[in-house]
């Protein structure tokens, strides 16, 4: 089994990780392993489905090459600051640079404990990793920056949640797992060395064309914040509910990372949350661009020390920086709901356009997905318009927007984007399959039971999500108000 190691982080001073080997388990069992994802890696997936692959996948046996580390990181939960978080459950067995000349990091997600488990048992149980399997492959798929799933195993051995559960091995590839929180780490020790060589280390290994300007800390700075607001314009443009969007889970690579209590709207609401865990609303699929920009000024305080020596340029600076998010945000979902709107040109009120159609959503309890998906057929015949406004608990709703919507789509160039061209357009933004959250749950239900062919159909569905797949439609189709799902869990 040959991974081509080559292990930067591993190489850095000791106290950034904790040296630890994955657990052994019972009785490992290949149950996916992402083939397209091997090919990039330059692995072999047939090895890696094998006995042989299940040995190294579980953390039963370490390829030659691996340097088996957990990460050091602190971070705010909730609001809340934590001096001392780290991988309590995650092992990083190294890096691979893929044939793609990027790199990447290789995860085993629920191989025991570590030094930072903190009286966890550092296992996963099968359901939070299926459920990260499908969400981060469907986010690639949908074309939003993501940690991605190279395999799922299943131990043999059981794990004690609220219940007992079966016990599962992700393999998680990242292009790093660098994470606001692990600047944090180093700032509360006023470790000014160690944050030093790390934005040095991250500016290099993510944003190498920003490397140069004198102040490594400052370029990674504005380069983390753009990479932010770009995402979280990512996340809405999808119906994206993170669910535990704490420094510790925010990304220095600008992708989305850690899918504990994820979950996709259905009806449009901007104050709708699932975490079992997020009882305020903190994290409300709404209230995402403004936690985002709350982490960016995190990780400004963690970096003031290499800012400027002057404390108060230091400030002015951070404080400078982290004000652009906004602008940042609102430019990138202009551009997102423009392009779901089948706009190709910008006007100055294309944003109350799309503020009011998000209203009448809202207030209708329209179903995000369906009605954009819809909404591409409307955009090549008024005809269709019926099949849009039927969603709407106010029909009229719908047809008093469109009136609008058309007065600015008759504005576009028409010689250049004809009606058949823009619904065109619009289908390859706007997904005819997300995950689902009730499809989630059955499968994993069932996966439970011993069934995997739900989860391996929902896989390949969702690896064409642009796609309307006619022979799968009812996988598109939202939840009857009895499989709604309410509540999402982390699975530690």
């Amino acid at each position: 089994m040959k991974f081509a190691f080559d292990n930067t982080y591993a190489r850095l001073p000791d106290r950034f990780y904790a040296r630890v080997s994955p657990a052994k388990v019972r009785e490992p069992r290949v149950v996916k392993v992402n083939r397209a994802l091997a090919e990039v890696l330059g692995l072999d997936a047939e090895q890696l489905a094998s006995a042989e692959g299940a040995e190294v996948l579980s953390g039963n046996a370490l390829p030659e090459g691996a340097a088996p580390i957990a990460l050091a990181y602190a971070g705010h939960q909730f609001g809340s600051f934590v001096n001392q978080l780290g991988d309590g459950r995650a092992i990083l067995l190294g890096e691979v640079v893929g044939k793609d000349g990027k790199r990447r990091d290789v995860q085993l997600k629920g191989a025991g404990r570590t030094p930072f488990s903190r009286g966890g048992d550092g296992r996963a149980a099968l359901g939070p990793v299926l459920r990260e399997y499908v969400v981060s492959e469907a986010m690639a798929a949908l074309g939003v920056p993501t940690t991605r799933a190279l395999a799922a195993v299943t131990t043999g051995e059981p794990v004690f949640r609220e219940e007992v559960l079966p016990g599962a091995v992700l393999t998680r590839v990242a292009a790093s797992h660098l994470r606001v929180g692990t600047f944090q780490f180093f700032a509360a020790r006023g470790d000014r060395e160690a944050l030093s060589t790390l934005a040095s280390y991250a500016l290099a290994r993510h944003y190498p064309e920003a490397a140069g300007s004198g102040n490594d800390a400052l370029a990674l700075l504005d380069r983390v914040i753009e990479a932010q607001a770009s995402l979280v314009a990512r996340w809405l443009g999808v119906g994206f509910v993170h669910g535990v969007m704490n420094t510790d889970n925010t990304s220095i690579s600008g992708e989305t990372i850690d899918y504990g209590p994820c979950a996709f709207l259905d009806e449009y609401d901007p104050e709708k949350k699932f975490s079992s865990i997020d009882r305020g609303g903190r994290y409300a699929f709404g209230n995402q661009p403004g936690i985002a920009q709350w982490n960016m000024l995190r990780l400004a305080e963690a970096l003031l020390p290499l800012l400027a020596d002057d404390k108060d340029e230091a400030v002015r600076l951070a404080t400078e920086r982290v004000q652009r998010f906004t602008g940042l945000f609102v430019e990138a979902h202009e551009r997102v709901l423009r392009a779901k709107l089948g706009l190709a040109r910008e006007e100055d009120d294309d944003l109350a356009l799309a503020a009011d159609l998000l209203d009448r959503l809202a207030s209708n309890g329209v179903d995000y997905t369906l009605f954009f998906r819809r909404l591409c057929a409307s955009a090549e015949d008024t005809a269709a318009d019926a099949q849009v406004a039927a969603l709407f608990a106010e029909p009229g709703a719908f047809r008093d927007w469109a009136e609008a919507w058309r007065r600015r789509l008759a504005r576009e160039d028409v010689a250049r984007v004809d009606d058949g061209a823009r619904a065109r357009a619009m289908r390859l933004v706007n997904p005819a399959f997300i995950p689902r959250n009730h499809r989630i749950e059955a499968l994993i239900q069932a996966a439970v039971r011993g069934d995997f062919e739900p989860f391996e159909t929902f896989v390949r569905v969702l690896e064409r999500p642009y796609e309307d797949q006619p022979e799968l439609a009812h996988l598109s189709e939202p939840p009857q108000l009895d499989e709604r799902v309410q509540h999402t869990f982390c699975g530690t």
